[in-house]
């Protein structure tokens, strides 16, 4: 089967690269660049010793993308092309609204054309909003605590309302928590430009002194040390999780969370990243970040009774393949 990965070449999408090629399949990935660097599917082909096909795309270029869909017949399609930044959304909405719900709009388009069949999105937690953890799948969506988890609920709607007219359209909806971690070859991993928007990430460069300390955003809400708590999940578990859900596929929408289940505080991560890779990091408190909320974790006994997936890595796993892909990068 060829499945196309938009945003393939990102943090996410280059892991489930791997997980897919790895499970047998071929893939075709489309990418602007834009949150990216091509040499990573360089690195993608070197671990699992298959070819990835590449084109220059951006998912709202109506055009390019339907000589793409002419060029190739996909069995398939995972859709990680958009902008990421709660933070960022809030300052540039328009930017988010235009590019993450375009270019579902257009990649769905295309796949009704051109008669692919399967469709996985890669959503986010944060249509939740502050809803009470855990988390589930029948809970109301209340992501006004930003636009960008605004831009994943409409398109997860549009996704929804596809498959509801559309009876051989088969579409699952992954709403996942924080990935973190690398692959264990410490050949890919995540690699932001700039100062990062994500706790890892940040992490890492402070340890290797690249950034001089880490700025924890907030410590009075209430959890259990005043700092916000995440279901951090290891990014090959994630990729792993898409790979089960393409193959659990069927008509219709089905919506999954993909976490541990369990919470971790930004002060515990810290704790677990110093005491595994034997490091200290310095970090100050400072202000809460506009759009965080105090606690986000997720059920995830449907994805585990559905599609016989679970999380297996731990977050100490997390640390230290982080910054082991973070020493030899």
């Amino acid at each position: 089967m060829l499945i196309l990965v938009t945003g393939g070449a990102g943090y996410i999408g280059s892991h489930t690269c791997v997980a897919l090629l790895e499970a047998g399949y071929s893939v075709v990935v489309a990418d602007n660049l834009a949150n990216s660097n091509k040499t990573v599917l360089v690195e993608v082909e070197k671990i699992t010793g298959k070819k990835v096909q590449f084109y220059l795309i951006d998912v709202t270029d109506e055009a390019n993308l339907d000589r793409l869909f002419k060029t190739h017949q996909f069995d398939g399609v995972m859709h990680f092309a958009g902008l990421k930044a709660v933070g960022e959304s809030v300052e540039k909405p328009l930017l988010y609204y235009h590019n993450n719900i375009l270019s579902t709009i257009t990649l769905a388009k295309k796949c009704l054309e051109y008669g692919v069949k399967h469709f996985v999105f890669s959503s986010s937690a944060t249509v939740y909003g502050e809803n009470p953890s855990p988390l589930l799948e029948t809970m109301e969506l209340l992501p006004r605590t930003s636009p960008y988890g605004e831009t994943k609920a409409i398109s997860e709607q549009i996704l929804k309302d596809l498959g509801r007219v559309n009876e051989h359209f088969a579409v699952a909806l992954l709403r996942y928590f924080n990935p973190v971690g690398a692959h264990q070859s410490a050949l890919i991993g995540e690699k932001p430009d700039g100062v990062p928007n994500n706790l890892m990430p940040f992490i890492t460069q402070v340890a290797r002194g690249k950034l001089k300390k880490l700025r924890v955003f907030g410590n009075d809400y209430p959890t259990i040390d005043g700092t916000g708590v995440r279901d951090y999940i290891h990014v090959c578990d994630l990729a792993e999780g898409h790979v089960a859900a393409l193959e659990k596929l069927k008509p219709g929408v089905c919506i999954y969370n993909l976490g541990t289940g369990r919470g971790t505080s930004v002060l515990e991560l810290i704790e677990t990243f110093e005491r595994v890779n034997g490091l200290k990091l310095p970090y100050e408190i400072t202000a809460r970040r506009p759009g965080d909320i105090a606690e986000c974790y997720a059920d995830v006994s449907k994805a585990k009774r559905e599609l016989c997936w679970q999380a297996r890595r731990t977050v100490a796993d997390m640390c230290l393949d982080a910054w082991r892909f973070e020493e030899n990068n």
